[in-house]
């Protein structure tokens, strides 16, 4: 689906401050203010993460990511529509170990296991995403409050953009305020 002009993109200012190694600006910037991990992926809507996905006009089945024919009835009538930031841990996991190279771009050396789990959100959807905020990986528990959040993300090559993550909405960080690197 071509990009959607009604949905705004995030700005894509440089990531942390001048001169500052690659590691510490992903844990010092904001991520809302660094470019998406892949384009149509999410957005930041009055200051909020959102993520985006399409809406079925024949049906009302949402999907995410932006599909460009409906996965339930195959209609071709779909829109770019911005989903709720707020839902409910359907079910979730800690990866242990490193996963396979690529796409992880890590070493093993550098590997701490996560949190990643389903988020029911309003509408009939649910969302995989990696789960932060917790103070250890096996924090979470099924029916828990979620809010989307955006984190700093390292690439292999040394630059940081933004990916999405699920946080409790009763704690850890606000929307970009979470780090990650890899």
């Amino acid at each position: 689906m071509p990009p959607n002009a009604e949905v705004p993109q995030p700005a894509v200012p440089p990531p942390g401050p001048p001169g500052a190694p690659a590691a510490t600006a992903a844990r010092t910037v904001d991520a809302r203010d660094l470019p998406p991990i892949a384009a149509n992926l999410f957005t930041v809507a009055d200051g909020s993460p959102r993520l985006i996905g399409s809406a079925c006009r024949a049906c009302g089945t949402l999907a995410f990511p932006q599909q460009q024919s409906c996965p339930r009835c195959c209609g071709g009538e779909v829109a770019a529509a911005l989903l709720p930031a707020e839902g409910t841990l359907w079910s979730w996991t800690v990866q242990r170990f490193p996963p396979k190279s690529p796409p992880y771009a890590g070493g093993e050396a550098e590997f701490r296991p996560f949190a990643v789990g389903y988020v029911a959100l309003p509408g009939g959807i649910a969302v995989q995403g990696r789960l932060t905020g917790s103070d250890a990986p096996d924090g979470y528990r099924i029916g828990m409050p979620m809010r989307l959040v955006l984190e700093p993300f390292l690439r292999r090559d040394g630059t940081t953009v933004a990916m999405y993550a699920f946080a409790s909405r009763d704690g850890g960080p606000g929307p970009g305020e979470g780090s990650r690197s890899s």
